[in-house]
């Protein structure tokens, strides 16, 4: 580029954009100020940063421009967050972290330095970070390509297994070893899983954002490996700050008392969690385990606060009737089956006699499921059974939107009503034969089935309140644990095949 050419450059970005009003721009904005005073102690870095943060636009750009576009250019626009400069000031205080010539140590306290601005940071600013992370420390393509070309000439040769190293090495991204370098410091892990959770719910918008959230969880399927994990059993007795965490992550039977968790923390019941070293005080994952003689057909009993207290000498079935992820940061980091397996050893041990290892589960998506195919589900009547349901409703032809309605007041249905039975019927299907992505259709039952239970009972009023009605028509369902038959049930899933009991399958229509 000419003088004269830059000059015409410099001189255009200063005229006023058609239709809005030129702003005077006497002093640096308070984004720039803020990433250009970044102190050597994160103590002094929190104190410097704070007085401008608030200060900080963290609406959208009306005219969204990429990355590169932001980083090259020289003057900030309206509404984006951070302006050029104070992007490649971020961006250097990014790369700085992972400088090769420092300690892991001060390579640590630079991570804690930024998480210490990100604290404060708004929302849109920390987006920005985020895409930073996720486009600015990518693997370099040109090694990559080389180092692949040298691995497919080597094959078959003596060189053969030094080439694939450097292979494995030339696709490792910059990403990772940032997010090593922020693991660092103390609360390294626990910043990173809550970054995580923080912009997952954008993915699906924000296609950028891939890059980072598959490094992320890879990371932390190293990091969470269950090997690494502590299973801990948490009673009435634990902290009042951990069982403050049950009452707050609970995901399905929602606690709500302190008599609540006291009757779930009894003597004749378990709860147990799996926890990470660095997060000594949050369980990852928990399940709460019920010591019974027979296998549960409803929640009420199970919560029912003025129950009598069973004999735990003499049970002889374990019912797992809650289990509940806590760190949406950790999504796809499976270790809930493992927590069952141990859960499963560490209860045999205490108690011989068990010999019944199932649950009481919700089926969350079923109403959802019966709203969109009950036209097709009622397709599937032979004549009686229409005329039966018919007559039931006062309605013939059959209705959908009768039928619909009427399932609205499932709890009202007898025993022996032909719609109650129809209900059913419809929820043997949604568990046993509905997949997606070949895997079965319904979460829970992708869970539970994926770890070799099966199939066993569906519960009618299994679950009568306002939640067990929206989901499911206020129906539960029973895993049974079968410890003899989980490599089968795994290999039926393997070729297509949902593993139920006779009495799911006599459902079917």
């Amino acid at each position: 580029m000419n003088t004269s050419d830059w000059i015409s450059r410099k001189v255009s970005i200063l005229l006023p954009t058609p239709g809005v009003r030129s702003r005077k721009r006497a002093t640096p904005s308070a984004s720039e100020t803020m990433v250009a005073k970044t102190s050597p102690a994160p103590a002094s870095t929190q104190k410097a940063l704070s007085p401008v943060l608030s200060q900080t636009s963290a609406r959208a750009p009306a005219t969204a421009r990429s990355m590169q576009e932001r980083l090259a250019a020289s003057l900030g626009r309206q509404g984006e967050a951070l302006s050029p400069r104070a992007l490649r000031h971020l961006l250097d205080q990014l790369h700085a972290v992972v400088d090769s010539r420092i300690s892991e140590v001060e390579g640590g306290r630079r991570a804690q330095a930024l998480a210490l601005w990100y604290a404060q940071a708004t929302p849109a600013q920390r987006r920005d970070c985020w895409l930073l992370m996720s486009e600015q420390f990518v693997a370099d393509p040109k090694v990559i390509t080389l180092a692949q070309a040298r691995f497919a000439a080597a094959v078959g040769t003596p060189d053969e297994a030094v080439a694939e190293v450097h292979y494995r090495r030339a696709t490792v991204s910059p990403r990772r070893r940032l997010l090593q370098r922020f693991s660092v410091f103390p609360d390294g892990i626990r910043f990173l899983v809550d970054l995580r959770a923080e912009f997952l719910p954008l993915l699906k918008s924000e296609s950028k954002l891939q890059a980072l959230d598959v490094e992320m969880e890879y990371m932390f399927s190293t990091w969470f490996d269950v090997g690494f994990l502590d299973l801990r059993r948490i009673s009435w007795d634990s902290p009042a700050s951990l069982i403050e965490k049950l009452i707050k992550y609970e995901a399905v039977h929602d606690i709500k008392s302190w008599a609540d968790v006291k009757n779930r923390l009894d003597s004749d019941r378990r709860c147990y969690g799996f926890f990470h070293p660095r997060l000594p005080e949050d369980p990852l994952i928990f399940v709460e385990v019920a010591l019974l003689h027979d296998i549960a057909r409803g929640i009420t009993p199970l919560l029912d606060e003025s129950a009598a207290v069973e004999d735990i000498n003499k049970a002889t079935t374990a019912i797992f009737y809650s289990i509940s992820n806590t760190q949406s940061g950790l999504r796809g980091v499976g270790f809930g089956d493992s927590l069952i397996k141990r859960v499963v050893e560490t209860l045999k041990l205490e108690f011989p006699r068990l010999k019944t290892f199932a649950t009481l589960s919700p089926m969350p998506g079923f109403r959802a499921w019966f709203g969109r195919n009950a036209p097709a589900m009622v397709d599937r009547l032979d004549n009686k059974a229409r005329a039966e349901i018919e007559h039931a409703l006062g309605a013939a032809p059959l209705n959908v939107a009768q039928l619909l309605a009427a399932a609205e007041q499932a709890l009202a249905l007898d025993e022996k009503s032909p719609l109650r039975h129809f209900l059913m019927q419809c929820a043997a299907r949604y568990l046993g034969c509905e997949w997606v992505d070949d895997k079965p259709l319904d979460p829970v039952a992708r869970f539970h089935l994926g770890n070799g239970a099966r199939v066993e009972r569906i519960n009618w009023a299994g679950d009568p309140s306002a939640k067990g009605l929206k989901q499911s028509c206020g129906m539960m369902v029973n895993y049974l644990y079968d410890l003899k038959r989980l490599d089968r049930h795994r290999a039926q899933m393997g070729i297509g095949k949902i593993p139920v009991s006779a009495s799911i399958e006599a459902l079917f229509l």
